[in-house]
């Protein structure tokens, strides 16, 4: 199995057919083909053959994917870089995956120095952009090899690792989860089925290529079925929505955080979105006031969920998001989803269970990290550690992450059902709840919360919002409003800081 063969064979059935178009910047499949060869037979010039790790630490650009498939024709594994992280974390991830060789897009030079003088391993450095630099090839002058198919190398096969994908690392040093031909397969064809691609799509991405979202939820299952990719390095509100209404889009997917700021920023009614057919997002909470809001105005928005480890699990479709609305949908067709209990027993509707995965879609382990492999997967089942439930119709719900959850008085605190609350109230834009240290109780609850611009609440005010929707003891005991809250560099909530910063906060006063 070679997903490079992908391009290839588009690259004969639609020679012509626009793969990428990158800031205005189209790219025939013909072209990408070529390109991406010309890529690969760079790489085995140099020497980097079939389980050789090549990081990348670009900006969403053609040449990002022509370095994806470049590497899947010859079988070696792409690193992506989250180009958030600093640079310690990224020579860590370097450093952990033995990576011998790095693409840099030119902003990023002062991070590539740093890692030259810290990874030993990476001997070859390319990067992009107009200046030459002494200690790296231009990417340009790649583009002076053979576009023909590269030959004269070991195949890959379905279990041969791909990708090497770190998750975000919310508790610690991130993992690298190892990501096959088979897995990356498998996900396009359940992604080709919830986004209902066809090759006459045009699929806007505005996440980020480092991220899961951006390259394998996104790109890959569009290029795999022969549809048109839209880059661009950034996004404002604005400019994307210009680009679904310039380039007739009719898929997109993007984060819960980024649909916010749409609405806060834009008149989105005003833009011409009638050839939208899939709006989605996942891996954040999505308010009820925002999901209803943009079915009003015609985006017909819904959910999945997934992870690194396992690509998308789960997928509402539109005609069910408002109906069920709260709910991550039905497990998608290449996979296999459980929701056990501590007994290991299969939930009833209403009971709170542990989802875990099985089948083609889930990651082949962490690289070099066997132990906590062996932690989370047993029997060919992931266990994701987010905790669900289920409703007669086989609609799964999200309660929590099961390390978020935290006891008061002996009771079992869920504080995504907390979260949940408290973004009905349209003055709240965002909100943390998490679990503090109480002298009487064990712990209780703290609230910390994002308000909508021109809007004013108190703690008084957002309790009583929460009293009598909830039990006396999920109310959060603590409530502050801040302007930001902490996340990772793929937009989680890092809740641990927030409880870090609470337990300071109650050493300085001597409590």
């Amino acid at each position: 199995m070679n997903i490079g063969d992908w391009i290839r064979k588009w690259s004969q059935l639609s020679p012509q057919k626009v793969a990428v178009i990158d800031d205005g910047h189209e790219f025939s499949y013909k072209e990408l083909n070529q390109r991406s060869n010309q890529v690969a037979n760079f790489f085995l010039q140099k020497g980097i053959h079939k389980g050789d790790r090549v990081g990348v630490l670009l900006y969403n650009c053609h040449e990002y994917i022509e370095i994806y498939f470049a590497l899947a024709k010859v079988g070696a594994i792409l690193v992506p870089l989250n180009w958030r992280m600093a640079p310690p974390e990224l020579s860590h991830i370097l450093n952990d995956c033995g990576a011998t060789s790095l693409f840099f897009g030119e902003d990023f030079l002062d991070t590539a120095l740093y890692i030259r003088d810290n990874v030993e391993e990476v001997k070859d450095y390319i990067s992009l952009g107009q200046e030459d630099i002494l200690w790296a090839e231009n990417y340009q002058k790649i583009q002076t090899y053979p576009s023909t198919e590269p030959t004269g190398f070991k195949e890959p096969d379905s279990e041969d690792p791909h990708i090497i994908l770190y998750t975000s690392g919310t508790t610690g040093f991130p993992k690298g989860a190892v990501l096959s031909n088979r897995k990356t397969f498998f996900n396009a064809l359940n992604a080709n089925i919830f986004y209902g691609l066809t090759s006459l799509d045009i699929f806007l991405v505005s996440r980020p290529l480092f991220h899961s979202g951006g390259l394998l939820v996104d790109s890959t299952p569009a290029l795999y079925k022969g549809a048109t990719v839209i880059y661009k390095r950034r996004f404002s509100p604005q400019e994307y929505l210009e680009t679904i209404e310039k380039y007739n889009v009719t898929i997109i997917e993007t984060s819960a955080t980024f649909l916010n700021f749409m609405l806060k920023e834009c008149n989105v009614s005003q833009y011409n979105l009638r050839l939208l057919k899939s709006c989605y997002t996942g891996g954040e909470r999505v308010s009820t006031t925002m999901l209803k809001e943009y079915h009003k105005i015609g985006m017909p928005l819904s959910q999945i969920f997934g992870m690194t480890e396992t690509s998308i699990v789960t997928w509402l479709s539109t005609d069910d998001a408002v109906r069920k609305i709260g709910s991550v949908g039905k497990p998608v067709l290449h996979g296999e989803v459980k929701i056990l209990n501590h007994d290991m027993q299969q939930v009833n509707p209403g009971e709170i269970g542990e989802i875990m995965v099985k089948g083609p879609i889930l990651m082949s382990g962490y690289w070099n990290e066997p132990e906590i492999t062996r932690e989370v997967m047993s029997n060919g089942w992931f266990y994701t550690g987010d905790l669900a439930t289920i409703d007669d119709e086989g609609f799964i719900y999200i309660v929590d992450r099961q390390k978020d959850m935290f006891i008061s008085g002996g009771e079992n605190v869920y504080p995504a059902e907390v979260e949940k609350i408290l973004l009905t109230n349209p003055q709240i834009l965002d909100v943390a709840v998490y679990g503090v240290p109480d002298e009487k109780w064990g712990e209780v609850g703290k609230a910390s919360i994002i308000l909508q611009d021109n809007t004013g609440m108190s703690a008084p005010e957002v309790m009583e919002f929460l009293h009598g929707k909830i039990g006396k003891f999920k109310i959060p005991k603590y409530v502050e409003f801040v302007d930001k809250l902490p996340r990772t560099a793929t937009g989680k909530i890092q809740k641990y800081l927030l409880i870090q910063k609470f337990k300071k906060e109650i050493a300085s006063k001597g409590i």
